[in-house]
């Protein structure tokens, strides 16, 4: 069962009637019992980087989803601030990131070198993935598109957390990977056929 952490940000509703549509059982939890038989977990977020892990802090379920990520391993995916508080930090605010990933999330004009670029990056754009990534599987070539509202991104530490690139005033990372933790900074569930192949891969993910 896929559960679906509502801590107070994100497109909950969304996410869970994609999966209602594909016949893929998930959940919007709400409370640690919420999580008892989650087989996989589902980390969404809008908004500001320190708002949204306070908001999870005090929602009850942050244990929880840590045990379950770190020590029994359980897949999750995050998406938009939900990927970039696994992060370690942000420039964005003051906060200790989860730390699931290995990076800090910065200001997309420092990425892109550009005082003038229009933000927040906001529409559709090509997502550009690495070769025989699960989560992208099914997608045209590995270069397919989604929708993006955002200001900020993930900058990895290592190249091999690097899953997927879009460009926007220059390349950025847009998903990554380490181990059983994935996260997309595009809104799979705004996303129409792409997003919700990405996210029926998620779902059926080994």
């Amino acid at each position: 069962m896929i559960a679906i952490i509502h801590y107070g940000l994100g497109n909950v509703t969304a996410i869970a009637n994609v999966y209602k549509r594909l016949g893929i059982e998930a959940k919007i939890a709400e409370t640690s019992e919420d999580l008892a038989q989650a087989s996989r977990l589902i980390l969404p977020g809008v908004g500001a980087f320190d708002h949204a892990l306070d908001l999870f802090s005090s929602s009850g379920m942050r244990n929880k989803v840590e045990d379950l990520v770190m020590d029994k391993r359980i897949p999750v995916l995050g998406i938009c601030v939900g990927m970039q508080i696994m992060a370690e930090r942000s420039e964005e605010g003051r906060t200790k990131g989860l730390g699931w990933i290995e990076g800090e999330v910065v200001h997309m004009r420092a990425v892109a070198g550009k005082n003038e670029l229009i933000l927040p990056h906001m529409g559709w754009n090509d997502v550009i993935s690495r070769p025989d990534e699960p989560l992208f599987d099914g997608l045209p070539a590995g270069n397919a598109r989604f929708y993006f509202l955002h200001s900020f991104v993930l900058s990895c530490r290592k190249d091999r957390n690097v899953m997927a690139e879009a460009d926007y005033g220059g390349r950025f990372v847009c998903a990554v990977h380490a181990d059983n933790v994935v996260g997309v900074q595009f809104h799979p569930e705004k996303s129409h056929h792409s997003g919700v192949r990405l996210l029926e891969n998620f779902g059926r993910m080994s």
